[in-house]
């Protein structure tokens, strides 16, 4: 670990020094039920991306908790919109991590899983064609996949309109991926939030002021309020911080009994923000 990545607990407790890998680990950990929990990087003035593209709000603290939040998950949910414009490569982890995982009875991979409605989708692109594990798209029923996708990804069915989210993660905690992180956009953050499927939000705030601009943390319609305790703070040298808030585990408990009781999603093996979601669909 290099020193520009260095990271430190200002709260609770704060550390006497740096942390090292097996303690962020601790700290942000594995859920010991099915888990959603968000991650993004945000501006002061609450932007996600500069000149476009979040890299640009990012930094190597921020890198080095991104790497540890896809090493402890399942699964990687992501929106159709984000995998184009962010150009997802292969979801791959370095030697240390995959190590890690196979210690801890895990996949040497988390598993990609796309949301998107209309399935414009291109299977040459590195995140599908390259994939060391075969992804996931969550669609709805009526989408027509284009030529190939059913070659390189496996398609769930979940909804007849819209994509049917807490069917989706229903459909994923089957295939064993019950701790699903979600990187975005902020569409789908907004509609995850406003179905209530969301468990935890790992926030990397970066020192600075985007000004004001389109491309909030979330967008669509107004959900209704919910109380996201505050777990921990970490900060790096560099001025960025890290919070993590996360629901109550008694909630988070009674939220998982609530969506296993959802329509099951029906899946297509031959085999975004598409729209403005519903309250319970992806856009």
């Amino acid at each position: 670990m290099s020193a520009g990545a260095a990271i430190s607990r200002l709260w609770p407790a704060p550390s006497a020094g740096g942390l090292d890998d097996a303690e962020l680990a601790a700290l942000y950990g594995r859920a010991d039920r099915p888990h959603l929990r968000v991650n993004f990087v945000t501006s002061v003035d609450g932007a996600v991306s500069l000149d476009g593209y979040s890299a640009g709000l990012s930094g190597a603290p921020d890198k080095r908790v991104f790497g540890l939040l896809r090493m402890l998950c399942d699964g990687l949910l992501v929106a159709a919109g984000t995998l184009r414009h962010e150009g997802y490569g292969a979801v791959r982890l370095d030697a240390a991590r995959r190590a890690w995982r196979r210690a801890h009875g895990l996949a040497e991979y988390p598993t990609l899983v796309v949301v998107s409605g209309s399935l414009d989708l291109d299977p040459a692109q590195a995140a599908f064609a390259d994939a060391p594990v075969r992804p996931v798209v969550l669609t709805r029923a009526a989408a027509e996949a284009p030529p190939g996708l059913a070659g390189v990804a496996d398609l769930v069915r979940c909804g007849d309109d819209r994509v049917d989210l807490a069917a989706g993660l229903a459909a994923l905690r089957r295939r064993g991926l019950g701790q699903v992180l979600c990187e975005g956009g902020p569409h789908l953050f907004g509609a995850l939030t406003a179905a209530d499927l969301v468990d935890e939000v790992c926030l990397t705030v970066a020192p600075l002021l985007a000004g004001a601009g389109p491309g909030r943390i979330t967008a669509g319609p107004a959900g209704g309020r919910r109380e996201l305790p505050l777990r921990h703070v970490l900060a790096a040298a560099d001025g960025m911080l890290m919070l993590r808030y996360a629901r109550e585990a008694e909630a988070e408990a009674e939220a998982d009994g609530d969506s296993d009781s959802e329509a099951n999603a029906d899946t297509d093996t031959t085999a975004d923000a598409d729209t403005a979601p519903a309250p319970a669909a992806a856009p």
